[in-house]
């Protein structure tokens, strides 16, 4: 049979694979196979060569569920369900405004359905109230990218250009696990010594620096930032910095050379713990690598680690400062940028769904944006809401005397991943309305009034935008099972229950041309592009980046942009900005009665909340409970052997975690995987402190009381996550 080409529904790599339908009565509609392509080389991790698995999941939710007058859901029709939640919308709206209803969207969604979803929000509810879980992910990185380069794409670059690069400065991503076929583009800088990873931990990816490799710096959680204003206090206090590039490209510099002048390894090993001799040899490698001293490119990159933070957007301008000190951005083969977590976190950001945001990564207050987008979509630009609030603050409004009654969830599963979510549990249990779009039941579902069942990657047509601006093609391969309507049908019908008849295409082909429409002129403009254009391209085995722009009729294609800043700068007189930047430490720092830092993070065998991959036999079994990382040391201290119970309070709550003692901690921090529900769950500790220019929440670090956990003969950790069935779900 023949197969059809799309791409994993995980991590923003967006690997490259090919689904083949399977005979009648197999197990699996379909199965998995890789697909060369330049960011995956034909390599898939676990997730993707499982993830047809989750298509057929017992749970699979194919009928909506309305909440009943004894608390329970029940089965309903879609007529009756949707009826349902005009009306209740409609009453909400009409006693308490229209910013009593919010809309909280996802980073998975494709960018037909991102796009629609703000479309909705702003001329069906009109409200300003929408944001999405990228908030959680990309904000930090976004707020510092805009500000130093005027524009935010992940990496401006193709992945592959780092394959040949002589030196990788990695801070806070553990990507060998988190997407595991990128590891392979650091084969170049292990050959040359060159990988330099950031970490509290001996991840996997920290790893990858042993052996000669390059260098692992096994930074103080929250410290980041303190590294980076070392390394770049070393390369302006040696001469190392790219004079001839900052004068023609940059603004800014003396300030941010002023300002790291205080910021001499010997002083930074203080608050960091990292020894000052390898700070200076981690710049060095750095420097060695960068083409002004002859290298052969260079590169830093950040992940979530070093931008959940409230001075998030600071470490990130403090890297992109870096970057320019050595006159990286803009050439082939070196850069900064910031690995892109979620699978369409680019994209979902682009095209609406962000509080701030319109179509194109245009501003809502900005009135040339609001009378462009006002235009496709036939409305006065008047009746636009201005912009909304993040996604933390949005979610702690809700069910507050004069906050959102209502709430609108897609692709998001609030309860797990959401800092501090036994209060976001409370919040969403205050509602008057809450409706929730999945594929399967989850911990958010349980608390609905109203779920609505939609389909999932391997049955739908899109786009998505990877890590690195690629927009590829999101391709049906099977059908959905019987009752599944697609977001697209949910948001068109909804909309014409609520008054609003046209405007809301059901087929994602003409989503896109009119996202392509909206989004012309702006920074991330896909005008050019439509779904045949990218099948095409892909056929050539590439992809299009974005921008993207439309060309005059009888001109050739725009080829689209792998590499930005070649010419310049999109800021008003074309330099970088460099912007001085301090560092404070963690909101939740060490105290008496929280002595030890909590990090936390992925593995490799989940995803996020872990509502699709704790429903795959393989992973579950890999990794099936919840645990905590300690040092060897700090096992001995608490009297705590491998595999015994851990309870970690902070103050916001306490967790339940299986101990697993190892080396790759340090002393002073324990690490928890946050793809656990109840009990286990890493977010009932984290804090909700956010950073004052993205919005963004400090996941990354809070101070914690490690201890022997109670023993609780059965309890939830020692047994298996089960999945609530809709039957069971009860307020």
């Amino acid at each position: 049979m023949t197969g059809t080409g799309t791409h994993c529904p995980y991590c923003a790599l967006q690997c490259a694979m090919t689904l083949t339908p399977t005979a009648p009565g197999a197990p699996l509609p379909v199965a998995v196979a890789p697909r060369e392509f330049p960011t995956n080389r034909g390599g898939l991790c676990q997730k993707g060569w499982t993830s047809a698995e989750v298509l057929r999941t017992p749970d699979r939710l194919t009928t909506p569920l309305v909440r009943g007058a004894d608390g329970v859901l029940h089965p309903a029709g879609w007529d009756e369900a949707l009826d349902l939640v005009a009306a209740r919308l409609r009453a909400v709206q009409q006693e308490h405004g229209r910013e009593a209803v919010a809309v909280f969207g996802g980073g998975g969604l494709t960018n037909e359905k991102a796009y629609a979803l703000g479309k909705f929000a702003r001329v069906v509810l009109r409200t300003p109230f929408i944001d999405y879980n990228g908030r959680f992910c990309m904000a930090s990185a976004a707020a510092a990218a805009n500000r130093a380069f005027g524009v935010d794409r992940g990496l401006p670059f193709p992945l592959a250009d780092v394959g040949d690069a002589q030196a990788v400065l990695l801070l806070g991503s553990n990507l060998a696990e988190t997407m595991p076929p990128s590891s392979q583009h650091l084969a170049a800088a292990r050959a040359a010594g060159g990988v330099v990873v950031v970490d509290p931990r001996h991840s996997a990816t920290a790893a990858l620096a042993d052996d000669g490799a390059g260098l692992h710096l096994q930074a103080v959680p929250g410290t980041d930032l303190a590294v980076l204003l070392a390394l770049t206090h070393v390369v302006w206090a040696e001469g190392l910095v790219d004079t001839a590039y900052l004068a023609a490209r940059t603004s800014g510099a003396d300030e941010v050379r002023r300002s790291v002048a205080a910021w001499w390894p010997e002083r930074a090993e203080r608050v960091c713990g990292v020894p000052a001799e390898d700070l200076r040899r981690a710049a060095h490698l750095l420097a060695a690598a960068a083409p002004v001293h002859g290298g052969t490119g260079a590169y830093v990159l950040t992940g979530r680690g070093a931008e959940q933070s409230t001075q998030g957007t600071a470490t990130v301008t403090a890297a992109i400062n870096l970057a320019l000190s050595l006159g990286l951005p803009g050439r082939v083969g070196s850069g900064y940028g910031a690995i892109t977590g979620q699978g369409n976190g680019q994209g979902g950001r682009e095209h609406g769904q962000k509080s701030d945001q319109l179509p194109g990564y245009r501003r809502l207050d900005d009135p040339a944006a609001r009378a462009h987008v006002a235009r496709v979509w036939g409305v006065d630009p008047d009746d636009l809401p201005g912009p909304g609030v993040p996604a933390v603050e949005l979610l702690r409004r809700c069910g507050t005397p004069t906050g959102p009654r209502a709430l609108l969830v897609h692709g998001c599963n609030l309860v797990v991943s959401a800092p501090d979510n036994q209060a976001v549990r409370e919040r969403l249990a205050a509602l008057d309305l809450l409706v929730v779009c999945d594929l399967v039941p989850s911990e958010t579902t349980e608390l609905a009034d109203v779920v609505l069942p939609v389909t999932q990657w391997a049955e739908e047509e899109g786009t998505m935008t990877s890590l690195e601006g690629r927009v590829l093609r999101r391709r049906r391969a099977t059908a959905a099972p019987t009752g599944v309507r697609s977001e697209l049908e949910v948001l068109h019908d909804l909309a014409a229950r609520l008054g609003v008849t046209r405007g809301f295409p059901t087929d994602p082909a003409a989503v896109f041309d009119e996202l392509a429409r909206a989004s012309a002129g702006g920074v991330a403009d896909y005008s050019g592009l439509s779904h045949a254009r990218l099948d095409a391209a892909e056929a050539a085995g590439e992809g299009l980046f974005w921008p993207v722009p439309a060309t005059p009729d009888g001109e050739p294609d725009h080829p689209g942009t792998p590499r930005l800043f070649a010419d310049g700068f999109p800021t008003p007189d074309g330099r970088a900005r460099m912007v001085p930047v301090e560092h404070r430490g963690p909101s939740d720092d060490l105290r008496p009665d929280a002595p030890v830092y909590l990090v936390t993070g992925r593995v490799l065998q989940h995803y996020q909340s872990g509502a699709q991959t704790r429903r795959v036999p393989a992973l579950a079994a890999a990794q099936p409970e919840p645990f905590a990382e300690v040092h060897p040391l700090l096992a001995d201290r608490l009297g705590v052997a491998d595999g015994e119970l851990l309870e970690v309070t902070s103050a916001r709550g306490a967790a339940v975690a299986v101990a697993h003692v190892t080396t790759t901690a340090r002393p002073d921090t324990v690490f928890m995987p946050f793809h656990w529900s109840g009990e286990g769950s890493a977010n009932r500790l984290t804090t909700d402190a956010t950073d004052p220019v993205s919005g963004m929440p400090e996941f990354k670090v809070c101070a914690v009381q490690v201890r022997a956990a109670p023993v609780v003969p059965d309890g939830p950790v020692r047994g298996r996550p089960v999945p609530v069935l809709p039957e069971e779900v009860t307020p």
